[in-house]
């Protein structure tokens, strides 16, 4: 019998446990997955997500990433309210133009894991698919805080994949602001 191939995401199951089954090391009570498609090729669009330290630049939380160690990096991101959290993370799993998949370690401000795949889909580029799995400070009031806030890991993994999209397309991210005083204010 052939093996079936499911492209639907580990959030889209109506069993809990397959948000397990997604990644060995699922770190919390939340899941949400986004994919897009990007017009670039595979190893391109890998490799670019694989430096860490590229992340801020079109993932509009990341304040920073600082690699520790080729498997380990320090990341700080925006919190709502004005404030960041941080954490320790580390990768769990890696296979090159197909899977990245972390964990936070112990301490950190929002324990999450996650995995991001990288699919050729041949001449339409590269389907990348982030699913990430966290515990919300503060619980399910915390969550509508960073909801009412834009700060909720749902909308922002859907919002930087588009941004993904855009900067490997373009080289460029479009932003509504008109000056660069808009563009500071709106935190881009």
């Amino acid at each position: 019998m052939a093996e079936q191939h499911d492209d639907g995401s580990a959030a889209a199951s109506k069993h809990r446990r397959a948000a397990g089954d997604a990644f060995a090391h699922d770190t919390g009570d939340a899941i949400t997955a986004q994919a897009v498609t990007i017009n670039r090729p595979v190893g391109e669009v890998y490799a670019f997500f694989r430096d860490f330290t590229n992340l801020p630049t079109f993932m509009e939380n990341v304040v920073s990433v600082d690699l520790l160690e080729d498997a380990r990096s320090h990341w700080v991101v925006k919190a709502p309210g004005g404030g960041t959290v941080e954490w320790d993370a580390r990768l769990t799993a890696q296979e090159a133009n197909s899977l990245l998949e972390w964990t936070s370690e112990e301490g950190a401000d929002v324990p999450n894991s996650g995995r991001v795949t990288f699919r050729d889909a041949g001449a339409r580029g590269t389907v990348v698919t982030a699913t990430i799995v966290y515990d919300p400070p503060g619980g399910i009031v915390g969550k509508v805080i960073a909801k009412m806030f834009q700060r909720e890991p749902a909308i922002q993994a859907r919002r930087d994949l588009r941004r993904f999209k855009q900067l490997m397309e373009t080289g460029e991210i479009a932003t509504p602001a008109m000056n660069l005083r808009q563009f500071e204010e709106m935190g881009l």
